[in-house]
């Protein structure tokens, strides 16, 4: 029997609250761009372990750390002075049965094909160094891959918590982001870097966005021209959040450290579309957390997620897992306004049977707790036995980390 527990909360719904502040990292940001290469290591290399051994093997890709490098903007076009330095830190398996592994390889090379793909200006060749500090783990945490049994045992003692369902501010944060960094976007407005983060104040039934957005100085000619695309910009993003919202008042403000009349210093420019070229480093798990957000009222754990292996660590396990039970059950228990699960694992227990799972919900209503507790229970405890197959997944990488 694993040990469930389910209780109701008597507390107002975020949604209701006076008060919201959420936050996104977009695409091209420091620590974004972190947390996707060391997790996308994570996969690559999980998948030659498999192919190479028949099995996952120990690795935590979590620790890395993107050192801006130096550029000089300028009005129509600027120059890289020195590249970015990407650091891979933390373990790996190196070599198991008498087959070598080449896990330095992998990560430089799966860091290369994400800059390529997902940053239009960035030449992984030239703009970007790569220094692989990965090392052997210690052999107990090594020796938890080699025990049988359908699932691992947790490599570290950890709690998580997910919530549901997404508040329309956490929505339109998160889907704003994701159109300003579309392909459609970028082919309209090519003078927008990919270096996005997005800030929002909600009280009552007000929102207003703070966003900061790399322009590509190749394409502003002169300061007036920067400002004039900046307006487009502010405009093009100011009718999407609209068309997909119903809050009575919506306000946004884009790159509010601008000042007219101080040409290059008045402007946030970049040459590559993200501000890692020279003016910010970024760090894994100081990003989103794993449902895309960073909620300021709601309670969440700070477990890196992004590069732990996706079989034992239950830092990526569980801080995914806690969002994906919150989902089911608020879908398929009816009279629900609100869900919160939380999961903690014990060194060395199974992934499956945590310490404790548990769920907190907000009744809708006069919904009746007490007819809605076996059905919660029984949803946690489904997703647990099947725990595997939702390894699988984050193995395969179809599970988005960030």
């Amino acid at each position: 029997m694993r040990n469930i527990f389910v209780d109701s909360l008597k507390q107002t719904p975020l949604e209701q609250q006076k008060l919201e502040i959420v936050e996104r990292k977009g695409l091209g940001h420091p620590d974004f761009i972190c947390d996707a290469i060391m997790d996308n290591v994570s996969v690559r290399l999980s998948q030659e372990y498999l192919r190479k051994t028949g099995a996952i093997l120990h690795h935590n890709i979590d620790k890395s750390l993107l050192a801006a490098g130096e550029a000089e903007t300028r009005f129509g076009g600027g120059i890289v002075k020195k590249p970015m330095l990407l650091i891979f830190g933390d373990r790996a398996t190196f070599e198991a049965r008498g087959v070598k592994i080449p896990v330095e390889e992998i990560a430089i090379q799966t860091a290369k094909q994400w800059l390529k793909e997902n940053l239009r200006f960035v030449d992984p060749e030239k703009h970007a160094r790569y220094q692989v500090e990965l090392k052997p783990g210690h052999p107990e945490l090594m020796d938890i891959f080699q025990r049988k049994g359908r699932v691992l045992g947790a490599n570290d003692t950890s709690a998580a918590v997910g919530y549901a369902p997404m508040t329309r501010t956490e929505e339109i944060v998160l889907k704003t982001e994701n159109f300003v960094n579309s392909q459609n976007f970028k082919k309209q407005l090519p003078e927008s870097g990919e270096d996005v983060k997005i800030m929002a104040f909600r009280k009552n039934n007000s929102l207003r966005l703070t966003m900061s957005m790399a322009l590509v100085d190749r394409f502003v000619d002169s300061e007036r021209d920067y400002f004039r695309k900046k307006e487009e910009l502010s405009e093009e993003i100011t009718r999407f959040v609209r068309e997909n919202t119903d809050f009575e008042e919506t306000n946004i403000d884009l790159n509010t450290l601008d000042v007219k009349g101080r040409g290059i210093g008045g402007v946030y420019l970049t040459v590559l579309g993200t501000s890692a070229e020279a003016g910010d480093s970024g760090q894994v798990g100081r990003g989103n957390r794993t449902n895309g957000v960073i909620p300021l009222n709601r309670p969440y754990c700070s477990e890196a997620a992004a590069g732990k292996n996706p079989v034992s660590h239950v830092g990526k396990i569980y801080n995914t897992l806690t969002h994906k039970l919150a989902n089911d059950i608020y879908n398929r228990v009816p009279g629900l306004e609100e869900v919160y699960v939380w999961l903690l694992s014990q060194i060395g227990k199974p992934v499956d049977d945590p310490a404790i799972a548990a769920a907190q919900v907000v009744m809708k209503g006069n919904n009746s707790f007490e007819g809605v507790r076996k059905q919660i229970r029984e949803v946690i405890d489904e997703e647990l036995e099947n725990i595997d197959k939702f390894c699988r997944d984050l193995t395969n990488g179809k599970i988005p980390i960030c």
